[in-house]
């Protein structure tokens, strides 16, 4: 890999990590436009350290506030009852999904599933899955001609049950194309949580999945000779400045506007990539590597 090549798929890795589009599916694609090689699902993991140390950084009062108590509700009963402390197990409990099935899928993701028609079918699929939820939300929040507009929930509401569904909607992102932020915020507008409410604890609930898949992908790189270290870490820088301006601006932006842009945008892209692979135009399995 090039610094040049380094430099455009860190920038891809930040702009796209928090935004409901895909960021495996925009540097896979990225990769088999510009006829480089798949970055691979080692360098997707190690990279996205650097979106999510954006993550602590940006939410670092709150993570902060969430580590405390939950590490005093371990010793005093009173602190259980505490909303932080609740936070911090709730986030242990959304986590378990994904790191299961990360483990137990681990040669589909790195091999079939980075099929380039896998990856257009997830972006339209789950772009409309994100339009409807969002139009749910929207008439819940505005109301209508003959219905009042509904309270939505809060993270205050959110339980175990909630917390775990949250879970396997953030699992779901290990296909290329899903996204984890849209996975995950459409479901929770789905049970009927506020869109900033749903993007925190999405935001929240992929700190310790993806901080384990890039230290898990890191530890079997530095075994292997095929990594362009240099490259990678610069890669990896690249995006955490990157995606720590998206974050500022994302959770302004869904505080008063539509997710029907990025719809629109899954669904184009989603189609226009189909529409190569069947002119032949663009192979399925452009840019990979081979071994």
């Amino acid at each position: 890999m090039s610094w040049f090549e380094s430099l455009i798929l860190g920038l891809v890795q930040g702009l796209t990590e928090f935004l409901p589009v895909s960021s495996s599916a925009h540097l896979r694609l990225t990769a088999a436009f510009s006829g480089w090689n798949d970055p691979g699902a080692a360098f997707t993991a190690i990279t996205q350290i650097g979106t999510e140390a954006a993550v602590l950084i940006y939410f670092r009062k709150d993570i902060g506030r969430i580590i405390s108590a939950w590490g005093r509700s371990l010793a005093s009963k009173e602190m259980r009852a505490n909303h932080d402390a609740q936070m911090g197990w709730l986030v242990i409990v959304g986590s378990i999904p994904i790191g299961v099935l990360g483990v137990t899928l681990k040669d589909q993701i790195e091999g079939p599933f980075r099929d380039l028609r896998i990856t257009a079918t997830m972006l339209i699929v789950v772009g409309v899955i994100i339009g409807v939820a969002d139009r749910l939300a929207a008439r819940d929040e505005h109301g209508g001609r003959h219905r009042a507009p509904k309270q939505r929930k809060t993270l205050e509401n959110l339980g175990t049950r909630d917390g775990l569904i949250f879970g396997l909607c953030q699992a779901c992102a290990l296909i290329p194309g899903v996204s984890r932020s849209g996975a995950t915020i459409s479901g929770g507008l789905f049970m009927g949580y506020k869109r900033e409410a749903a993007a925190r604890y999405s935001f929240l609930l992929a700190i310790p999945a993806v901080l384990a898949s890039g230290l898990f992908e890191l530890k079997d790189a530095m075994e292997s000779d095929h990594v362009s270290w240099g490259p990678t870490i610069f890669a990896t820088v690249i995006a955490f400045g990157s995606g720590y301006a998206v974050i500022a601006w994302f959770m302004k932006y869904i505080s008063s506007k539509s997710f029907m842009p990025f719809v629109w945008y899954r669904v184009i892209l989603g189609v226009v990539v189909i529409v190569l692979v069947s002119m032949g135009a663009l192979s399925p399995h452009a840019g990979e590597s081979g071994g």
